[in-house]
């Protein structure tokens, strides 16, 4: 039996979810330089909670913040097959507790979360010099499906 549990994050988890947020903006910033000054702020955690579209969980071990997730009900492009898909974000592991396959179960949640939202598809975004992220993604069931490339002028 896994030593953590998994459960929606509330209103009260917010002051270890912003320093969680503000842990993974420090980690990206090694991989893009025109992310903007601190302080910063990826995620609008005050409005996820108590919404139908949206499932920001967590992972507790002896009652401390351990991982995180969110899942949020996004629509797709008009030319795409289903009209919406499941994005997944502010995917974040302790370092004390990486390699514990937590990040793997966080996934396995939000996608039972968009199977019951009857959601075909998951995707996110993940830096490509990320090597570590993207091993974990991968082997969760992800797959890289699109590059994006960008060039400062």
């Amino acid at each position: 039996m896994p030593d953590y549990i998994i459960r929606p994050a509330t209103k009260a988890d917010l002051p270890a979810l912003r320093i969680a947020e503000q842990a993974v903006i420090a980690w990206e910033r090694s991989f893009d330089h025109n992310l903007a000054a601190d302080p910063i702020s990826y995620y609008d955690l005050d409005n996820m909670f108590d919404r139908e579209d949206v499932l920001l969980i967590m992972a507790e071990v002896n009652g401390q913040l351990a991982a995180t997730g969110y899942i949020l009900r996004r629509p797709n492009k008009p030319y795409e097959a289903f009209s919406h898909h499941g994005y997944i974000g502010f995917m974040y592991t302790a370092p004390e507790h990486r390699g514990k396959g937590i990040a793997t179960a966080i996934i396995a949640r939000l996608r039972q979360w968009a199977a019951e939202k009857g959601l075909k598809e998951i995707r996110l975004e993940v830096y490509d010099q990320n090597v570590s992220a993207v091993r974990a993604y991968e082997k969760a069931g992800l797959k890289k499906v699109l590059t994006e490339m960008r060039m400062d002028i």
